[in-house]
């Protein structure tokens, strides 16, 4: 299944395990978010492609930066 989202309006909020030297700069759109998807995309390129996630997909990356940054 293809499912499309306008993120056009969207606004993106930057990881907090986003470090601040240019590297691992992930962002999310927390107000598109739904139970299906989670939008997420490279903040050094922000004209670029965004993921749409499962939340769970989500939160696994998200526990796995946890982990890196400890």
């Amino acid at each position: 299944m293809r499912t499309t989202l306008d993120l056009t309006r969207a606004e993106w909020v930057k990881s907090t395990y986003s470090n601040g030297n240019g590297g691992g700069c992930v962002e999310w759109a927390p107000g598109h978010t739904s139970s299906t998807v989670v939008p997420v995309r490279d903040s050094k390129d922000p004209s670029g492609p965004a993921l749409l996630l499962t939340p769970t997909a989500w939160a696994t990356f998200v526990a796995f930066a946890a982990r890196q940054a400890d």
